[in-house]
């Protein structure tokens, strides 16, 4: 059994005939072509991921809003080295690992949120107005 296997991973002529040309390089074709696609797909995005993880860990600071991984969302009061306290309600603070935060929620983002809808209240009042003149 292990002699056939041997045979095959060696990719030698085949008894009794010439192999053709190359016949040992197209053997291992596919296996590499296996190995390229697992990079590609699997291992470099899972890299990339985890390096923008890390980016976004040691940039947190005092006073950013973040996302937990448990789902609980809070405001980052003290900032450690392996750890933080997230405060999450005028009394309550809890102390996390940095690896325990998911996300980072920006406070630019909800202001400009609300701004963008008082805006539209404001055209439609405005359009309203027009419409009654």
């Amino acid at each position: 059994m292990s002699d056939f296997v041997f045979h095959l991973l060696m990719a030698g002529p085949p008894p009794g005939g010439e192999a053709a040309p190359g016949a040992g390089i197209m053997t291992f074709l596919p296996f590499i072509a296996i190995i390229a696609i697992f990079y590609f797909l699997i291992i470099r995005p899972q890299s990339k991921k985890q390096k923008e993880t890390q980016k976004m860990l040691s940039a947190l600071k005092k006073g950013d809003k973040i996302v937990t991984v448990g789902g609980i969302h809070g405001t980052i009061q003290t900032v450690d080295e392996h750890s933080i306290i997230l405060k999450v309600d005028d009394n309550t603070k809890i102390k996390f690992s940095r690896s325990a935060v998911s996300s980072i929620v920006s406070p630019g983002k909800e202001k400009e949120d609300k701004s963008d809808s008082k805006d539209e209240e404001k055209e439609v009042e405005d359009s309203e107005a027009d419409s009654e003149k």
